[in-house]
């Protein structure tokens, strides 16, 4: 996964091969039911994309938009949330599908507040994993891959929203975080 002369990557093959093990994992844990995902915009609108399109199961989407980082490379703790739920997911079986779990206090956040909301179940599905900038601590069921303590950029994750397009994971260069 990483390339010495680029910083750490994540090709299009491997993503495409841990998207479908992630969408048999969860075919199987809801055999029969009929899940709701939950993408988190925008940043996981690709992987979400991509997961329901390898299901097994039929499943519904929604989305949240949420704000938390503006155009800086830190999270500023505050969640702003940009755009709700369009139906009530009391009694749903609701999977958070989210980009990236970092410090953990906006999925924390979101977690919450859907629970307060009655959902039949709450379970969290991020495709990427960033375990130490972990402050506070969340749920999450199914994990694509780990990754260091890196700003990344590219399928669906973006700085300033630039790179969201690229078919792959890769460190953004300090050169780019100064072009903006």
């Amino acid at each position: 996964m990483t390339n010495q002369k680029t910083g750490f990557f994540i090709s299009e093959e491997e993503i495409k091969k841990r998207v479908k093990e992630l969408a048999a994992q969860i075919s199987r844990d809801y055999q029969g039911k009929r899940p709701l995902l939950v993408g988190i915009l925008k940043g996981a609108f690709i992987f979400l994309a991509d997961l329901i399109r390898e299901l097994d199961v039929e499943a519904e989407v929604d989305f949240l938009a949420v704000s938390s980082y503006g155009k800086a490379t830190e999270t500023s703790g505050e969640v702003k949330i940009l755009k709700d739920l369009s139906e009530s997911i009391e009694g749903r079986d609701v999977i958070i599908v989210e980009d990236i779990v970092d410090t953990g206090l906006t999925l924390r956040y979101l977690y919450d507040l859907l629970s307060t909301r009655k959902p039949e179940s709450l379970k969290i599905c991020a495709f990427l994993d960033k375990k130490e900038r972990r402050i506070v601590e969340v749920p999450v069921h199914y994990i694509g891959f780990q990754v260091p303590d890196k700003f990344l950029v590219g399928y669906g994750l973006d700085f300033a929203e630039r790179y969201r397009q690229l078919k792959y994971i890769r460190e953004l260069t300090p050169e780019e975080v100064n072009s903006v």
